[in-house]
């Protein structure tokens, strides 16, 4: 019998996280993962709960099963790199399904693993090019960002003769969804237009004022977002500021298993962000992502700084934001227009913050408006969809999230991520394209 909801089979304990050791040499051994790396496969073999998530568990029992001992002492220790490699950090196994993390006694935090192996593997240098140029998103935005240059990006993106070359050379799928470019980004198109100094109405553990911490995908890719949480919260009486200046949050390289250019993106963002905090301003972000690097992935990485902890206690999902603003009734609902049927799909780094269904429920706040939520991986992950190798996994993966699309008959859909919401359009293949939920609301309120 499946466990009741918010518990776990032989461990109703709360899951902890163990902060990750990643400056201690021990942690690149590779002879110590490998044998780390059994150990939990076979316990996973042996449960195989988290066989719909991802493809690196179907990757991993493929390889026990087709093995002369069907046991993972049958399993080429090289063949482990193929599970490590379809593993893109999602934490939906930890949050959602294993039931043996910490505190149980069988100590299993997969994504994490997966990350050592990662770090491991980066160490040696066993890194594609590619991998390095994908992950480098303030320099491929910065670039691709300027004026005439976006245009021919753009262009060229589109141009399947372009895209086949851009296979063939680097391994990045003809028919993935490339972000657009904006010659335009977030940060020019908010210049003079917020505040920079502010009283908020404080409200929970809100205090009614917030930085947009505008992240390197929301600036190049879709400011456009960026400009509808600005109008959206400023209609609600929040006054919003741009941090003075930011780069990538460091989750690509996160992926990527290169934490030293983690620590060199937090050395850059923390005392920014940091110092807003001191100022009173509370901090949300645009893309899931960014937010779960700052609440989780980085207090792991570097428990002891008294600033990273500081900025972790004050960054909010959006939509967690407006709810706890709606609890003390200063969440104005003066909508000008439902929205009629929206599949609104929940994006896995939003659903691991554990807030709950705070999308959703915002949504479900405007007339005429029925939301259908979908939570499920759309399979796009960062950069794994766009990999030549992973693009047939990553559909698969978002297959489910596009059939449910499709029942629900919606008039409109998307995700609180926006990569994934261009997923999910790459499997519809019918002209519509995705609107983030902050649009959507902005919509609603006819700003």
């Amino acid at each position: 019998m499946a466990a009741p909801t918010g518990q776990r089979e032989g461990n109703l304990e709360a899951p902890t996280r163990h902060p990750i050791d990643w400056k201690n040499p021990e942690y690149y051994n590779e002879q110590s993962l490998m044998e780390e790396l059994e150990r939990v496969f076979d316990l996973c073999h042996g449960c195989r709960r988290c066989v719909s998530l991802c493809q690196s568990f179907p990757s991993l029992f493929d390889l026990v099963d087709e093995s002369e001992t069907m046991e993972v002492d049958g399993v080429a220790k090289e063949d482990y790199w193929q599970v490590v490699d379809h593993c893109y950090l999602c934490d939906l196994c930890y949050m959602t399904k294993c039931p043996y993390v910490p505190p149980h006694e069988w100590n299993i935090d997969f994504p994490h693993l997966m990350l050592r192996a990662k770090a491991v593997k980066y160490k040696k240098g066993d890194v594609k090019l590619r991998d390095r140029l994908l992950t480098s998103t303030d320099n491929l935005g910065k670039l691709a960002g300027i004026p005439v240059v976006s245009g021919v990006v753009n262009q060229f993106n589109k141009a399947k003769n372009f895209r086949e070359i851009l296979d063939h050379a680097l391994g990045v799928h003809p028919e993935a969804k490339l972000p657009e470019f904006h010659s335009k980004p977030l940060r020019k198109r908010l210049a003079g237009k917020v505040a920079i100094d502010a009283q908020g109405t404080p409200a929970g553990t809100t205090k009614g004022k917030v930085a947009l911490f505008g992240t390197c995908y929301g600036n190049y890719n879709e400011p456009h977002v960026g400009e509808d949480l600005v109008a959206v919260f400023e209609h609600n009486d929040i006054p919003v500021t741009l941090a003075e200046k930011e780069q990538c949050c460091g989750m690509p390289k996160l992926e990527l298993g290169n934490l030293d250019a983690v620590e060199a993106a937090k050395d850059a963002n923390i005392p920014v962000l940091a110092k807003l905090v001191d100022q009173g301003w509370d901090i949300v972000a645009p893309v899931p992502s960014c937010a779960l690097m700052f609440k989780q992935e980085l207090p792991l990485l570097f428990p002891d700084d008294p600033a990273v902890k500081k900025v972790a206690d004050a960054v909010f999902d959006i939509f967690e934001y407006l709810m706890i603003r709606h609890k003390s009734q200063l969440l104005k609902t003066d909508f000008k227009q439902g929205l009629g049927k929206v599949a609104y799909h929940a994006a896995c780094h939003q659903r691991v913050q554990n807030v709950g269904a705070k999308t959703k429920e915002v949504l479900s706040l405007i007339p005429d408006t029925q939301v259908t939520a979908i939570e499920r991986c759309s399979g796009h992950d960062g950069t794994y969809a766009v990999k030549s190798e992973f693009h047939k996994h990553a559909m698969k993966i978002g297959k489910p999230v596009v059939n449910r699309v499709k029942q629900a008959e919606a008039d409109c859909y998307g995700s609180d991520c926006p990569m994934a919401g261009h997923h999910i359009e790459n499997g519809l293949k019918d002209g519509r394209e995705p609107q983030h939920p902050i649009s959507l609301m902005r919509q609603a309120y006819g700003l």
